[in-house]
């Protein structure tokens, strides 16, 4: 498969990217960096320290992939790096498939990390998808429908945090109203389902 470079990250404009057609390969890697999948198209920003099938920001929109392409979607940290995530929730959406299955990993918003790292532009509760649901007061942002399958917040594997575990699990919203802070999540992992 040809390496395929599309716009470089400079550009300010947001032009119309060329259209690359990967069929039969119905799984998309976002921002794959050093985890190149096999059975993924590959996708990560134009740099040659990444070993990427699509050399693409994804900050610039349209993406260049036909619409309906793909069944499954691997965002494993990247959104957190994206400038808007509405635009690129609305991406994943017009790229994938009626009932396509978005897998999705972020830091927690009390993760430390979260806060340290230069190149983290958001922080995320395990709400925070629940605005592309249509269930949330502020849906209204994009009329673009997913369905949670999912959602989980993940600690470091320590005694303590297996309990902090199961009463974060039983009542997420007290957690991170209340607890986030002196125990804090390690990161996010969501499933989401695309509605067309």
């Amino acid at each position: 498969m040809a390496l395929q470079d599309t716009m470089p990250l400079d550009r300010v404009q947001p032009i119309a990217a060329p259209v690359i057609d990967f069929a039969p390969k119905t799984v998309l890697n976002l921002g794959c960096g050093e985890k190149y999948q096999e059975r993924a198209v590959n996708l990560d920003v134009p740099s040659a320290k990444v070993h990427a099938d699509v050399r693409h920001d994804l900050n610039i929109r349209p993406w260049p992939f036909l619409d309906n392409s793909f069944e499954e979607v691997l965002a494993n940290d990247v959104i957190e790096h994206l400038r808007d995530i509405v635009p690129t929730m609305e991406e994943i959406h017009r790229i994938c498939r009626p009932g396509a299955v978005v897998r999705i990993t972020v830091p927690h918003f009390s993760c430390a990390n979260a806060f340290t790292d230069p190149t983290h532009l958001h922080n995320f509760s395990v709400f925070s998808f629940d605005y592309f649901t249509g269930e949330h007061q502020f849906s209204f942002y994009t009329d673009r429908r997913f369905r949670t399958r999912r959602r989980q917040i993940i600690f470091q594997p320590t005694v303590m945090n297996k309990l902090v575990w199961r009463l974060a699990k039983r009542n997420p919203a007290e957690y991170e109203r209340r607890w986030a802070w002196a125990f804090p999540a390690w990161f996010l992992s969501f499933e989401l389902e695309v509605v067309k």
